[in-house]
């Protein structure tokens, strides 16, 4: 588990994934490693979590229903309180169309799905929140 001064300021990250268990995966790995951490199920249920909570980073799933990753992206880009909040993007691959997307969007990082523990930590940890 990570005790270094990252872990004291318990920044915020908001997990936007709709499969549960991947959810539940990300944030007990953010947990052990000092993050208070909020669930979204989809693009808007997140939205609406923001408006409620100071969030430091988004970490949010490609596809899902009623809003995708790349939509949530968008609209965070759009607004105020959330144009520079790093958003890191999960998925089980980009083909070339998504990728694009993706980085036209706003998307700061992306993680593979299969890869979650080892990326994830790093992704973060680079951001500095």
């Amino acid at each position: 588990m990570y005790t270094g001064d990252r872990a004291k300021m318990k920044k915020n990250i908001l997990i936007v994934d709709d499969e549960d268990t991947i959810r539940q995966l990300i944030s007990l790995i953010l947990r052990a490693e000092g993050y208070n951490v909020y669930e979204a199920c989809h693009g808007l249920d997140a939205l609406d979590k923001m408006t409620g909570e100071k969030i430091d980073m988004v970490i949010t799933d490609l596809r899902m229903p009623q809003m995708d990753g790349i939509m949530l992206t968008r609209e965070l880009r759009s607004r105020p309180y959330s144009v520079s909040i790093p958003v890191v993007m999960l998925t089980t691959g980009f083909d070339g169309y998504n990728k694009n997307e993706a980085d036209s969007a706003g998307v700061n990082d992306r993680i593979r799905k299969p890869q979650i523990y080892q990326q994830l930590v790093e992704t973060v940890r680079r951001y500095s929140i």
